[in-house]
């Protein structure tokens, strides 16, 4: 129609990319649980770099939506769970770390189900912090894979305590800042 704003075909690209994310997580787990770590380091690289790609063409092209930043999310914590539990039940991750990467993203996936609820749609909004920790588990997740394959990582633990504190300061984040929006917005 005359007037109206053309929208480009390719609008939904990063959408595409990031449903791709989602649809790497059962090829992932099963190479995890088969103990193919060659196969799993690839398929988490791949999906990191769907990770970063599809926010970059979101955010370069104006094609943000809140359906992508839905989906972006929830392939995230797809993802970073289940390669977090899976490592836990063969061995090669902490049990603590697996349930510390579990209950921040439980603390934060209630959060929304809480706001969805009291207050109404939510559009997501990660902080740098939260961004930093998603970035770190990933490559905490690839030295893991990369250590067990038997090449030369630094030391695991380090990692590993480093990750569990930006979940932690990650979660209190998203509570603070996200009780603080919910205040305003009930008011």
């Amino acid at each position: 129609m005359p007037g109206q704003p053309q929208l480009s075909p390719w609008r939904h690209l990063p959408n595409a990319i990031t449903l791709l994310r989602i649809l790497l997580v059962p090829p992932i787990g099963w190479a995890i649980l088969a103990r193919e770590p060659r196969l799993a380091l690839g398929l988490i690289a791949l999906a990191g770099f769907t990770d970063g790609l599809d926010g970059f063409l979101a955010r370069r092209c104006g094609w943000q939506s809140r359906l992508g930043g839905i989906l972006d999310a929830a392939a995230d914590k797809l993802l970073l769970v289940t390669c977090f539990v899976l490592l836990a039940v063969i061995g090669l991750a902490p049990w603590w770390l697996a349930a510390l990467v579990c209950g921040r993203d439980a603390v934060i996936a209630l959060g929304a189900l809480a706001w969805r609820w009291l207050i109404g749609p939510l559009r997501p909004q990660p902080s740098l912090v939260s961004k930093a920790c998603t970035l770190l588990q990933i490559l905490y997740l690839l030295g893991v894979l990369a250590a067990d394959l038997g090449w030369p990582v630094p030391p695991m633990l380090p990692l590993a305590w480093l990750v569990a504190a930006l979940c932690l300061a990650s979660g209190a984040d998203y509570v603070w800042r996200w009780s603080r929006r919910a205040r305003a917005a009930l008011r």
